[in-house]
């Protein structure tokens, strides 16, 4: 009996007629059959004193099934393989490690803040003090269009998703590389470690929605009913993030250029995305063009989900749905294929 999967705690033991006997891991599993010539293996599931043995005697490609004469085993022999479809995806293995997610977005968090002086406020600072920044410069100075609103208003409403894409990506970016003694040493579904590096990025953005709230009592602007829209351009930024860190991560585990190229491609980012300036100032020949940019329509969607000002998103909403679709498939793909060499190359 045969039975694929990709952990397992099964203990086998090989033994040429030849050579000496000798262990091997569950990672070797798939080679066992292998090898050229005779082979008996000697497998054992929870104990070593109840031992079954078939003898091999052929040696079919890497990977693929096991021999007619193993098949005779009493007890299930467990192999570990690489997905074998371009679709492979397995989600529901994901879905089974929730408790191993749980953790390491709580360890993310944990480590986030520990022996900081101030804590959680940091997740405050960094977009307010951006806010005060473009507010004078962009604002009071470039007299830059508003829409009608505040200038901090206006500014603090794109900054709350962009801060959190831009710390989600950085640290979905390096989340392989940082915890490579575990990725080489453990079994786990991988994209749970960008997935985490995400999803722990919200509770910053929960804080700093606070002080959104605090600006909008100050400003006296009453919450419209476009706020209840609010979760839809949350998903889609989160989305965004993973999709993106997805293909960064991946990459970054092979090529450690990347983490050399992010902070610049975080700031060209920002600067192609509606967050100091809104996307009317775009020409009507270019808008196309500028839509293709994810953030665009996320950014857009929270300034007018909050505020309710403004038209729709519209067109634009639609393009960034498009492209956040097919950067996330494309990514959720592209990982898959490299999860198989992460561990060997990291």
């Amino acid at each position: 009996m045969c039975q694929n999967v990709r952990g397992s705690s099964t203990h086998v033991y090989a033994k040429k007629h030849s050579a000496a006997s000798r262990t091997i891991g569950s990672s070797d599993l798939p080679f066992v059959w292998a090898r050229a010539g005779r082979e008996e293996i000697t497998v054992t599931q929870g104990s070593e004193n109840t031992p079954q043995v078939a003898t091999v005697d052929s040696a079919p490609s890497v990977g693929g099934a096991l021999p007619a004469s193993a098949l005779s085993l009493q007890k299930p022999f467990y192999r570990i393989a690489p997905p074998q479809g371009f679709l492979d995806l397995n989600l529901r293995e994901v879905w089974n490690y929730k408790g191993l997610l749980y953790f390491l977005v709580w360890r993310d968090i944990k480590i986030r803040y520990k022996q900081t002086a101030i804590g959680a406020a940091w997740a405050i600072i960094q977009p307010f003090m951006t806010m005060v920044i473009f507010s004078l410069f962009f604002g009071k100075f470039a007299r830059m269009p508003s829409e009608g609103l505040p200038y901090p208003i206006f500014f603090y409403t794109a900054l709350l998703p962009w801060t959190y894409f831009s710390g989600a990506l950085q640290n979905a970016t390096n989340t392989i590389v940082e915890n490579q003694r575990v990725v080489t040493k453990v079994f786990f579904p991988r994209v749970i470690l960008p997935l985490s590096a995400v999803l722990s990025g919200l509770l910053d953005l929960g804080i700093s929605f606070l002080m959104f709230i605090v600006l909008m009592v100050y400003y006296r602007i009453h919450f419209a009913w476009t706020i209840l829209l609010l979760p839809g351009f949350l998903l889609l930024a989160v989305v965004t993030a993973l999709g993106v860190g997805l293909w960064l991560s991946a990459l970054n585990a092979i090529y450690r250029d990347v983490r050399y190229v992010m902070p610049f491609l975080v700031q060209l980012w920002m600067f192609a995305s509606p967050v100091a300036y809104p996307s009317s100032l775009v020409p009507e020949r270019w808008r196309w063009l500028f839509g293709l940019n994810p953030m665009t329509g996320v950014i857009e969607g929270f300034r007018w989900a909050l505020t309710g000002h403004g038209k729709p998103p519209g067109g634009l909403l639609l393009a960034s749905v498009g492209i956040v679709a097919v950067i996330f498939c494309a990514g959720l793909v592209y990982f898959q294929r490299m999860e198989t060499t992460i561990a060997d190359v990291v």
